[in-house]
């Protein structure tokens, strides 16, 4: 397996993941706080919808860096634009991408894909007061990503000061307190039992 079908196996499982949490979003749950500073889920949402453009622009060799809308209509371009970034990234793109002048691996690219699609979608069920968290197994396999992807430079920035969560925590809890994320008490709604088949994940 290449590096590249590697991080595309990422990039599946982390979309699979986040699928499940926006398929709860409502209209009346656009005003919520999120984990993001300052970001209400409305803005996230926006910011995960650009996000996913550039990342599936990034599969043509170059991302160009120039660059109120109800819930259901931003959640199903979400769901659609996710199902077209795995296909776009499935077949043939090019070894590396250019974004901006700098030209970088896409097996780099499809990582950071995967990271912040992930960390997104944790934030959204956070945000919904759902419990959803980052399987151990995704999360051991993103946070070598995390720590050559976000520099002391990101801090205060892009990603709040890292919270090193107790020593007895798992994969998930270290690559959310990496990523700066506060976990705080139990959330009012448990995902676990959802319908997270073909309907959930479309």
């Amino acid at each position: 397996m290449t590096a590249l079908d590697a991080s595309v196996e990422l990039l599946d499982r982390s979309l699979s993941y986040t699928r499940v949490a926006l398929a709860s979003v409502s209209d009346a749950d656009l005003g919520r706080p999120t984990p993001c500073t300052g970001w209400d889920l409305a803005r996230l949402l926006a910011h995960m919808e650009d996000s996913l453009d550039a990342f599936d622009e990034g599969a043509s060799g170059q991302v160009r860096l120039e660059r109120s809308v109800r819930a259901g209509v931003r959640v199903r371009a979400l769901q659609e634009k996710a199902c077209r970034l795995l296909g776009t990234w499935s077949a043939e793109p090019p070894t590396r991408t250019r974004i901006g002048p700098h030209l970088v691996d896409t097996s780099v690219l499809v990582l950071a894909a995967a990271l912040e699609i992930t960390v997104h979608g944790w934030d959204v069920a956070s945000s919904l007061g759902l419990s959803h968290p980052v399987p151990d197994d995704l999360a051991a396999r993103l946070l070598p990503a995390a720590s050559a992807l976000v520099s002391a430079d990101d801090r205060g920035t892009r990603f709040a000061p890292e919270r090193p969560p107790p020593s007895t925590s798992g994969d998930s809890a270290r690559l959310l307190g990496f990523l700066g994320r506060q976990l705080t008490g139990p959330p009012r709604h448990d995902m676990r039992n959802r319908d997270t088949g073909p309907r959930a994940a479309s």
